[in-house]
């Protein structure tokens, strides 16, 4: 495979992921570590990616506040944040994390709603901030730069003192099969915290992320009540979702 190529695949597995590793790319392209890891420097030269500890971010996942950087499906998550925004109520205690989904339904709060917001995100936190009506409530701990979230057993023993009445994740990963999954540890004991702090979990992805798994789990569709797409609920590519007890949005 040529070298722009590879790069192309690069970019597009971390469009559709957030986050990759070279070890992993190194496997799906069948060449070395290294020739993957200077096709990563290379990218993050011209800014395309931010090389992170074994792998590389996009720009727009460690800083959704630059206008510089291109968001990728935009339009398509501007969607999935007004579906979501159909399971916020008024008086309602709702928890995040971060990703650029979330920081869009952010930005789409009306005016006159109130709500408690609890989040690991200090982007989203100060985004929510512009809100008079919303209650904004950071849970603390170390921050994971790459992903912009706090992690760690301190967030994890501050979420265990709360009960909100909905938990709002993106996906790095989500299938029928293995559930939610992720390839960042912490992220994941993150997400999992998160979840158990919540009566309802709704995860909200771009359709391309579907289908897909990654190392580590987070939890099983089970355990997810709602499943926020771009697409129409009776789309023809989520007949397999339609099949599990989630709530199709």
């Amino acid at each position: 495979m040529r070298k722009d190529e590879r790069q192309k695949f690069i970019l597009k597995e971390i469009n559709l992921h957030n986050k990759v590793l070279c070890a992993d790319l190194s496997l799906q392209l069948k060449v070395s570590d290294d020739t993957i890891r200077r096709d990563i420097i290379e990218l993050a030269e011209i800014g395309k990616v931010v090389k992170v500890h074994g792998g590389a971010v996009g720009p727009s996942f460690v800083s959704p506040f630059s206008g510089q950087n291109e968001v990728y499906a935009l339009e398509s998550k501007k969607i999935i944040a007004e579906k979501a925004l159909r399971l916020i109520k008024n008086n309602s205690t709702v928890l995040t994390e971060g990703g650029t989904t979330i920081l869009e339904l952010a930005k789409m709060i009306p005016k006159n709603m109130k709500a408690t917001f609890f989040t690991i995100s200090p982007q989203i936190a100060i985004t929510l901030s512009e809100f008079d009506n919303i209650e904004v409530i950071t849970i603390g701990g170390r921050l994971l730069k790459n992903a912009n979230l706090h992690v760690g057993s301190g967030m994890i023993n501050q979420l265990s003192e709360i009960k909100a009445d909905l938990c709002l994740l993106g996906a790095n990963a989500f299938s029928v099969v293995e559930g939610l999954t992720d390839l960042d540890w912490e992220v994941v004991q993150a997400k999992k915290a998160l979840i158990r702090s919540a009566k309802k979990v709704a995860v909200v992805t771009i359709s391309e992320k579907l289908n897909t798994i990654q190392t580590i789990k987070i939890c099983d569709v089970n355990q997810v009540n709602y499943l926020i797409t771009e697409l129409d609920p009776n789309d023809p590519s989520l007949i397999r979702y339609q099949d599990t007890n989630l709530t199709l949005l």
